[in-house]
């Protein structure tokens, strides 16, 4: 296959999903039918069985597609030759720009295992498992250089990914704060939890 296709397929793929997360978001995941993604990317049916097995496929995918975003960002922060302060800034903004920029897809994401079965379930909790794995890596670093206080690291990133992922329960797209503005916050707030004076 070249690349062309590849390439193609993929883009096609990305756009059944933020369509069906659309659609999710609206209607419930159990609320929804593969006729009505298929319907608003106009579409039939059939040829969606072409791109996903089923809904679950579909639910999957859209959460596998945010996880993968967000390992590639926290993969590049953790990796630039940044404090472990600047690493924290850069990696609280990044999932709030994410956040806001793809409100359905994280609305859907939410309580996997009330949505996946074995099968999908153990992939998309080591996904969250290495996404989390990452904050760890930051908060271990900034304590080591005595950029960041004495803290229960497990304890202080649940913290910060529970107030991370609470953005979708309340976010606005039209409200008086942009993404930007809300990363700016967040990133200002939640640091000084852990710098040291």
């Amino acid at each position: 296959m070249s690349s062309f296709k590849e390439r193609k397929i993929a883009k096609k793929k990305e756009e059944i999903l933020r369509s069906a997360a659309a659609v999710f978001a609206e209607k419930g995941y159990h609320g929804t039918t593969m006729e009505e993604v298929a319907a608003k990317l106009l579409m039939t049916k059939g040829s969606m069985y072409y791109y996903f097995k089923n809904k679950d496929d579909l639910l999957f995918h859209c959460h596998q597609m945010i996880m993968n975003k967000s390992i590639k960002n926290m993969v590049d922060i953790t990796n630039s030759p940044i404090s472990a302060r600047e690493k924290l800034e850069r990696a609280v903004k990044a999932h709030i720009m994410l956040a806001t920029n793809e409100k359905s897809i994280f609305m859907v994401m939410d309580k996997p295992n009330q949505h996946f079965t074995d099968e999908y379930l153990l992939e998309i909790l080591n996904s969250r498992n290495e996404y989390a794995s990452y904050f760890d890596d930051i908060l271990n670093e900034g304590i080591e250089k005595k950029v960041f206080q004495s803290i229960e690291v497990k304890m202080v990133r649940m913290i910060i990914l529970g107030a991370l992922n609470w953005i979708q329960e309340w976010y606005n797209p039209e409200g008086e704060k942009t993404g930007e503005e809300l990363a700016e916050s967040f990133a200002h707030y939640l640091l000084k939890m852990v710098v040291a004076d």
